[in-house]
């Protein structure tokens, strides 16, 4: 496994257009076009309650998460990617850990997001760390295809 570093994309820095544009990439290669944000992604980051985090191995971006706090209760994990050839590698999972933890710094109770039913992988790494399902939302991606909402609620006393 090449060891990457979990960064967060700041708006104006000097990597951000090289970063976005990797990002739009990976985007479209791994989201159906009705999924994609690849189209609205400047709009997207552009909201002062969201954040994008990335992991950068050797100047390669392989994966993001993107997460908001549309209140002071709660949080949400909006998007989740890692490239293909860099999956089971850890990556996905320190993108998912960082992106709690931002959510947890902004006080928020709870951190909600949804996912498809038919990727375990991805479901087994929320579940790894507490969050349960909530419910199964019927025809969320699309009219053939389901999610799960699932979330996780903070221990008042951390």
């Amino acid at each position: 496994m090449e060891k990457g570093i979990v960064v967060e994309l700041i708006r104006g820095s000097n990597n951000w257009v090289k970063v976005v544009e990797e990002i739009v990439k990976l985007e479209k290669k791994t989201f159906p076009k009705h999924e994609s944000l690849a189209q609205t992604f400047d709009e997207e980051l552009r909201k002062r309650n969201a954040g994008l985090l990335y992991v950068d191995v050797d100047g390669e971006t392989v994966g993001y998460v993107m997460y908001s706090w549309p209140s002071s209760l709660s949080g949400s994990i909006t998007k989740l990617a890692v490239k293909e050839n860099c999956r089971r590698q850890g990556h996905g999972e320190a993108l998912f850990k960082a992106a709690i933890e931002k959510c947890r710094s902004r006080k928020v109770q709870r951190v909600s997001l949804h996912v498809d039913p038919t990727r375990t992988a991805a479901v087994n790494l929320y579940k790894k760390h507490g969050f349960q399902v909530d419910c199964l939302v019927t025809s969320y991606y699309s009219a053939d295809r389901d999610a799960y909402r699932m979330y996780l609620d903070f221990d008042d006393s951390i």
